[in-house]
């Protein structure tokens, strides 16, 4: 199959572009390769795989790119992921996930790609009612990240109707796993990893009571491809269905923590629902919370540099 993966340099994309590779397929990879990650794809292009250095936002890139690679599928997964950032700045946040998301949708009509895929969030329920949350659950962001991913859903759908691009959107869970970046945008894990590289306490925020459904990176990348290869479109939950305190967290890598003040608009329990795409085309996690902490621990030690703890 030809592939074509945005934001394949990536923590996810990375993952995905080489089980794309060990599948069989021909990949184009797209991205902009202006956060240092360019590494994660020596492999990849040591094995065949296409790479286009540009940015999502760029129509006219985007036409020339899906034209010479001619993709049967497309998995977008460039964005702008940080919730922070996006409330300093949601112009720029929707500029990326809104704007990036409409020129790839445009072209691959353009180009006569059968299936797009998008990788959305669980912060599109904001902060629901059920625990866990299913699909039927409303749509209720509360950050400008959460409100761009919904309205990219939004796109994908309006494509679907007007084009007949087959689409479907990815509503992912807190994903974590090698190759996560411990500093800036990462999620908990590889910040928790990272102070254990290190010999520091981890920051905890509140009671370390939160709980988020945790799931690891090969298991997302099954979910991508295994949703590929489908005819399934709309919106499904990638996760595991199952809460982890942030204090369980840290016990089971085995790190110290430091409590500070809990933070403002924070939500309490976040956990996902993920029966349907079990359902609908047959995936699940199958990755042990503990296994999968363990091997991107092991990640971690090999790759940060552990100064000797103080006496």
């Amino acid at each position: 199959m030809r592939s074509l993966v945005t934001g394949g340099a990536g923590f996810i994309g990375s993952h995905l572009v080489d089980a794309l590779i060990a599948r069989g397929d021909q990949v184009t990879v797209v991205d902009h390769l202006q956060r240092g990650n360019g590494h994660n794809l020596a492999d990849a292009r040591a094995r065949g795989a296409s790479v286009v250095r540009a940015d999502v936002t760029e129509i006219a890139t985007m036409l020339d790119a899906f034209r010479a690679a001619r993709p049967q599928v497309v998995f977008h997964l460039a964005a702008q992921i940080d919730v922070r950032r996006s409330v300093e700045d949601p112009a720029a946040d929707a500029y990326v996930n809104i704007g990036g998301t409409a020129a790839v949708l445009e072209a691959a009509r353009d180009a006569g790609v059968e299936r797009v895929l998008l990788a959305s969030t669980a912060g599109v329920y904001g902060d629901p009612a059920r625990i866990p949350t299913t699909e039927g659950e409303p749509v209720a962001p509360l950050s400008p990240y959460g409100t761009s991913k919904a309205a990219a859903e939004s796109y994908l759908r309006l494509f679907s109707r007007l084009h007949g691009v087959s689409t479907l959107s990815l509503r992912m869970a807190n994903v974590y796993g090698p190759r996560q970046d411990p500093h800036g945008e990462a999620g908990v894990v590889a910040i928790f990893c990272g102070a254990a590289a290190k010999g520091r306490r981890a920051r905890l925020f509140g009671d370390g009571g939160q709980t988020r459904d945790f799931i690891y990176v090969g298991d997302v990348v099954e979910a991508f491809m295994t949703a590929g290869a489908s005819t399934v479109e709309g919106e499904l939950n990638v996760s595991t269905g199952r809460e982890t305190t942030l204090l369980e967290l840290a016990s089971a890598l085995g790190v110290r923590t430091e409590t500070l003040p809990a933070r403002a608009g924070e939500i309490r329990r976040s956990c996902l629902d993920p029966s349907a795409a079990g359902e609908r085309f047959g995936w699940r996690a199958r990755t042990a919370v503990d296994d999968g902490l363990a091997r991107t621990l092991e990640w971690t030690l090999a790759n940060e540099r552990a100064p000797a703890p103080a006496s």
